[in-house]
């Protein structure tokens, strides 16, 4: 096909979902568009703190270490225990803060987060005062921002565990695998 017989290809982007800008194309996906929606922008992933590495790609499976609710200015969101010196309101956004923190490295191991066909599990930590059984109320802010920033694909199982102590006091840490193609 010449280029004269081809089909205008700022309209076939237009069809296929992508925005043509006057600099080139906009390259963020729907998943970054849903997040910007949102009014979130991706930290840049942080660096291991001990033996271990950020994420492991095995097959069409990324495994994404633990990630505590850290904000974008590199503080916890929240410190201390559920239960105890925290609310489920408080906690709800730490775990949502640790889910931004799993895309933030997801992003950093595949390069596009269209590229995430499912959520497939998320394993969550709660900083637990003793009598403290709400944790699955406190996790449902990492799964709820899979949910609205994946749709359906960010719907996964999911285990919640209270402990009584996490790194540097976080109030929440998550871990998650996902399905890449």
């Amino acid at each position: 096909m010449s280029l004269a017989t081809a089909p205008n290809r700022a309209a076939v982007r237009y069809v296929i979902g992508i925005q043509a800008t006057e600099r080139g194309f906009d390259m963020a996906g729907t998943v970054e568009q849903n997040l910007a929606a949102q009014g979130i922008t991706l930290p840049a992933p942080k660096a291991p703190v001990a033996n271990y590495v950020p994420f492991v790609r095995t097959g069409n499976l990324l495994f994404v270490s633990g990630q505590v609710c850290l904000g974008t200015d590199g503080k916890l969101i929240a410190a201390g225990k559920l239960g105890g010196n925290l609310s489920i309101e408080e906690g709800y956004a730490a775990a949502k803060g640790c889910g931004i923190n799993l895309l933030a490295q997801v992003k950093a191991a595949v390069g596009d987060l269209d590229k995430v066909v499912r959520v497939v599990r998320l394993g969550g930590f709660v900083n637990s005062a003793p009598d403290f059984v709400d944790g699955p109320k406190v996790l449902n802010g990492a799964s709820d921002l899979m949910v609205a920033v994946f749709g359906d694909k960010g719907r996964h199982a999911r285990t919640t565990v209270g402990v009584s102590s996490l790194p540097s006091d976080a109030a929440v840490e998550v871990e998650g695998v996902f399905e890449i193609e």
